[in-house]
């Protein structure tokens, strides 16, 4: 089958967007299948930075059909802002971009108790973005969500929004101390910026079956990461949605067996963003260094990641809960000053030694690694266009994390450009499985 997904197997923010953006040029549709405006895809071109947040990171690429999946959650003022930013900057989008007609809408409801939630924690923050990810979800599982079609009856929408503010308006006012909302504020809202959105709703699951029948490539996006998946990851400090590739046939309605090859996407070393366990967490002054030398600040909220080495533990539980079938190590080049490198193999918690990524969240955050080190290279590998082209000591590293994860390395990113890519061989671009 000629569809590909692409994995975070890590916290989020492994580089995505870069690999989809390179993958993108031999595929025929891009389409996102989870997650919302929570997420934020970089794609250097040229030099020039694209961050993009809800779109496909496949929408730089001229002539190639972009969806929205049904598993996401579409903020519709966000949609309309980063549509019109494409635009300003010259980018095509209309007659490429398509939204699912059964995604759920984001709204001035759950931006609000997101925040409200989260500020109200008092040192049990989650570390959301406050974008309203999560109470989305909460909807959509509780059956009061709304979806772009119902918006054709005003009627059917007004009643929804107002059934759903009687319970949140409470939380507000008695629990929260914020200003309770009106339904029709809410609606009046969402319908202004709708009318943005409108013309890019079409049968996603239906198109991406046409494509399929006709043989054409279909990428696959997800955002987050493998750690961050509402079943698999470090709960509680995770995402709302499944962002492992079982979500990526649900999000967009293929089967499972339709997805012929997953790629998990996974940093050199190790981050995160805001709260929970991190196992191989450097100290501050590594830490600076790392995220310095990475640029490791958030492209959706700007805040500064946390960096480790490179967890084994945590990679080999992405290999398995979604299947990978080869990885795309990024970042490369921001470990080339180090004279001495670290993988994490398994974790000490207490007397134990173990190899499996734990489900309890404090024997996570009682983890301690164990390492093996690894001799640095101490020069740089962003010129290198092939494996040959890297210092030894860089080889010897990747062949050790797919001993380790046990499935082949096939793209190797040292740099944010596109062109800054090793493509380990020609199978690394092709649907042919």
């Amino acid at each position: 089958m000629p569809v590909l997904a692409i994995i975070g197997a890590q916290w989020g923010d492994e580089g995505k967007g870069k690999i989809v953006d390179l993958l993108a040029e031999n595929a025929h549709v891009v389409a996102r299948y989870q997650g919302g405006a929570n997420a934020g895809h970089e794609v250097v071109v040229g030099g020039e930075s694209f961050i993009l947040h809800l779109v496909p990171s496949g929408i730089l690429h001229p002539g190639k059909i972009n969806i929205i999946g049904n598993g996401v959650v579409l903020d519709p003022e966000s949609f309309e802002a980063e549509v019109n930013g494409l635009r300003k900057r010259g980018v095509k989008v209309d007659g490429c971009l398509f939204v699912s007609d059964r995604a759920h809408l984001t709204l001035a409801l759950h931006k609000q108790l997101d925040a409200a939630r989260e500020g109200a924690s008092e040192g049990k923050k989650i570390g959301s973005t406050k974008r309203g990810i999560s109470p989305t979800y909460m909807d959509k599982a509780g059956r009061v969500g709304l979806r772009p079609a119902d918006l054709n009856d005003a009627d059917y929408c007004k009643s929804i929004i107002a059934a759903n503010l009687y319970e949140k308006n409470i939380l507000f006012k008695e629990l929260y101390g914020v200003k309770p909302l009106s339904a029709a504020s809410v609606f009046a809202e969402v319908k202004r910026h709708f009318a943005a959105v409108k013309p890019f709703l079409a049968d996603t699951t239906g198109m991406i079956h046409k494509f399929l029948a006709q043989g054409k490539n279909i990428l696959l996006e997800g955002a987050q990461g493998t750690l961050l998946d509402i079943d698999h990851g470090s709960y509680p400090y995770v995402t709302a949605s499944n962002a492992t590739a079982g979500g990526a046939a649900s999000g967009t309605g293929l089967g499972p067996t339709q997805i012929g090859r997953v790629i998990g996407v996974c940093k050199a070393y190790t981050t995160r963003v805001g709260e929970g366990p991190f196992p191989t967490e450097f100290d501050a002054k590594k830490s600076h260094i790392v995220r310095e030398l990475g640029g490791e600040y958030g492209r959706t909220t700007g805040r500064a990641r946390r960096c480790g080495w490179l967890d084994m533990v945590a990679l080999k539980h992405a290999v398995m809960v979604n299947g990978l079938t080869e990885l795309a190590i990024t970042k490369l080049d921001v470990l080339d000053t180090m004279a001495e490198i670290e993988i994490c193999v398994a974790y000490k918690i207490g007397n134990k030694t173990m190899t499996r990524f734990p489900a309890s969240v404090s024997e996570l955050d009682r983890a301690k690694p164990v390492t093996k080190k690894f001799k640095g290279w101490l020069s740089s590998t962003k010129k290198a266009r092939s494996l040959k082209q890297l210092p030894t000591n860089a080889r010897t590293y990747l062949k050790a994390i797919e001993a380790l994860a046990g499935v082949p390395v096939g793209i190797v990113s040292v740099g944010a450009d596109r062109t800054e890519t090793i493509f380990v061989n020609k199978k690394a671009r092709d649907y042919s499985f």
